[in-house]
């Protein structure tokens, strides 16, 4: 099934003509849970992953733990319908197998930038222990050419056993997607846009607040950015306010671009706008329309910090340098 967003409560460049100048494109990866495969473009499924080819490890130190989630214990329960059984740490220390997340294949998503040397696919990996007082993640992006891949003799029939998960929604639910490209607007704070349309756009907000009350479209809301996973486009700085975001491997001047944003919620309270037309009953409006549940807000069951969204960036001049990652 396909996933169509519906038209915008509001035309924003009726009421600020100047946003043409700044409009880009996102594509909405809408995830929700299937059986996707080794060749498909998913979150959470089976990675394309030549059997000769060393699986990525993490070696940092780890924060110890006392008690985890098992997968296939996540897995049972979620099946279930119940929450999984905690269990005490066994871990010895030493290197932790990553955890596959999400591939992306350019024949699939359209916008999806080049890697390196023409790369067509893309992998995100996490490491699924954390790191330091802070409990931080270390992440891992694979390029590869999709067709030199698929060209490999034998692939890996399942990746290494991980350890135990210190949160149930470590894991991945296996998600299809379905592919949508959106217009897209910058976030409006300090010096995303202009001063004087950032102003505007202020007390337009207010304006539709004492006028509409709940029911209000905001910019920020449902004008600009839409939740959830989606590639390229602008990123949202909810959480931390904009960031400033160069490349540390080269003196480019031009900002890193976003390659992708992981979303831990595809539906909140303030993004009802943006929920499918496929999601929703016809015969109702606003957010009573919307047909509620799990799979709908958190298809993937992943969460990137409370609150926020995983972006990552890679460098325009050189896309094989380190990307840099950010939760906003």
């Amino acid at each position: 099934m396909t996933r169509t967003t519906p038209s915008r409560p509001v035309s924003v460049e009726v009421v600020f003509p100047e946003l043409a100048a700044h409009r880009g494109r996102t594509t909405r990866l809408h995830p929700r849970p299937g059986r996707p495969g080794m060749r498909d473009s998913h979150v959470g499924g089976p990675m394309l992953w030549p059997a000769g080819e060393p699986w990525p490890v993490c070696d940092e130190p780890h924060q110890p733990e006392t008690e985890g989630y098992a997968p296939d214990e996540i897995r049972r329960a979620r099946a279930a319908g119940v929450w999984p059984a905690s269990l005490s740490w066994q871990g010895e220390g030493g290197p932790v197998p990553f955890m596959g997340l999400a591939q992306f294949f350019r024949r699939d998503i359209p916008g999806l930038a080049a890697g390196p040397g023409g790369a067509d696919l893309v992998q995100l990996f996490r490491c699924p222990l954390t790191h330091g007082p802070y409990l931080e993640r270390r992440y891992v992006l694979r390029w590869r050419r999709a067709a030199e891949t698929e060209a490999a003799e034998d692939f890996l029939a399942a990746p290494p056993q991980l350890p135990l998960l210190r949160w149930e929604d470590e894991l991945p639910e296996p998600c299809v997607l379905h592919p949508e490209q959106v217009v897209t607007y910058p976030w409006a704070e300090d010096d995303t846009l202009p001063a004087a349309l950032i102003a505007r756009i202020d007390a337009w907000d207010d304006a539709q607040t004492a006028q509409h009350g709940r029911e209000a479209p905001s910019y920020q809301s449902d004008l600009s950015i839409p939740p959830g996973w989606r590639v390229g486009g602008f990123p949202g700085w909810a959480s931390t306010g904009p960031l400033t975001v160069d490349c540390a491997s080269c003196a480019t001047p031009t900002p890193m671009r976003l390659l992708l944003t992981a979303g831990g919620d595809e539906l909140d309270g303030d993004s009802h706008s943006w929920v499918p037309l496929e999601d929703r009953d016809p015969s109702l409006q606003g957010r009573d329309a919307i047909r509620f549940d799990r799979t709908l807000a958190t298809p993937t069951r992943l969460r990137f910090g409370r609150d926020r969204d995983l972006h990552v960036f890679t460098c325009p001049a050189a896309p094989g340098h380190p990307p840099r990652w950010l939760l906003a």
